[in-house]
C-alpha cells in the first residue's frame, strides 16, 4: 500500500477528479477527508470509502473562506493527528466564463476565489500541519490551458490556472528544505461533469478534441493514478513539476526552445 498510515486531504472530494482520487487514496492506505461544499455527494465518498473498508470524513468547506479552510486542516489533524497530503483540486469552470468583453467582473471574482486563493488558503493552513508531520506532499490541481489558452474561451479559468502554476513553482522552492513537495498536476481536457458542462454542444467537443494527438479526452481516474505517484514516496525527489497528463496536447502545440 503506497500511502500507508498517510493522512490526505482532498478539496473538491465529492466528483470527478477529487472523488476518484479519495477513493484511490484510500484503497492504498491513506487516511482521507473529503472536503467540499457539496454535502450530500461529499458523504456519498465517504461512504463508499468505508463500504470499501478504508478510513474517511467528510467536511463542510467554501476553500474561497479562509476559516473554512482553516478548520477543514484542523479537523484533519485532530481526527487522524497528522496531515501528510494536501491536494488542492476544487474548482470552477463558469458557464459564462468567455473572453476579456464577454466575461462579468462577477464571473471572474468567483473564478480566482475558488481556483486560486482556494489552493493560497489551503497552503496557507496546510503547510504548517505538514511541517508538525514532517514533511510532505501539497498537489495543487492546474490545467493544461495555463501552457496554452484554450480553444474555447474561459479566461478566467485559464488565468486561475496559471496562477496555480506559478503559485505552485514559488512553494516548492521556499518549502523544499523542510521536506514539504509541491507539484502542479495540469489535466489535459477530461471526460468530467466540469467539462462537459461547459463544452455543452458536439461542436465545442470536437473543438477540443481535435487537439488531443490520442483523439479522446481523458478520464478522473487516470489523473487520480498521477495523483497517487505524487503523493506517494515513489515521487520523494519530485517537487516544483509541471506533471501534465494530457494526452498529448502539450506536446503537439508547444515548440522546444
Amino acid at each position: 500500500m503506497r500511502l500507508k498510515n498517510k493522512t490526505a486531504l482532498i478539496t473538491g472530494g465529492s466528483s470527478g477528479i477529487g472523488r476518484e482520487t479519495a477513493i484511490l487514496f484510500a484503497r492504498e492506505g491513506a487516511r482521507v477527508v473529503v472536503v467540499d461544499v457539496d454535502d450530500a455527494r461529499g458523504n456519498e465518498t465517504v461512504d463508499h470509502i468505508r463500504e470499501q473498508g478504508g478510513e474517511a470524513c467528510y467536511v463542510h468547506a467554501d476553500v474561497s473562506k479562509a476559516e473554512a479552510c482553516a478548520n477543514m486542516i484542523a479537523v484533519a489533524e485532530k481526527t487522524y493527528g497528522a496531515l501528510h497530503i494536501l491536494f488542492n483540486n476544487a474548482g470552477i469552470m463558469h458557464n459564462d466564463d468567455g473572453d476579456a468583453v464577454s466575461t462579468e467582473e462577477a464571473i471572474w471574482d468567483l473564478t480566482m476565489g475558488i481556483n486560486v486563493k482556494g489552493v493560497f488558503f489551503g497552503c496557507k493552513y496546510g503547510i504548517p500541519a505538514l511541517r508538525h508531520a514532517g514533511g510532505g506532499s501539497i498537489i495543487n490541481t492546474a490545467s493544461f490551458v495555463a501552457h496554452l489558452g484554450a480553444a474555447t474561451p474561459q479566461l478566467a479559468y485559464t488565468a486561475s490556472k496559471g496562477a496555480v502554476l506559478a503559485l505552485s513553482r514559488e512553494l516548492a522552492i521556499i518549502h523544499a528544505r523542510e521536506n514539504i513537495r509541491v507539484n502542479a498536476l495540469c489535466p489535459g481536457p477530461l471526460r468530467t461533469e466540469l467539462l462537459m458542462k461547459f463544452l455543452d454542444t458536439e461542436a465545442k467537443k470536437q473543438r477540443r478534441l481535435v487537439h488531443i494527438p490520442m483523439g479522446r479526452f481523458g478520464e478522473a481516474k487516470e489523473m487520480a493514478q498521477a495523483a497517487l505517484y505524487l503523493a506517494s514516496d515513489e515521487s520523494s525527489y519530485v517537487t516544483g513539476t509541471e506533471f501534465l497528463v494530457d494526452g498529448g496536447i502539450t506536446a503537439a502545440y508547444v515548440t522546444p526552445e
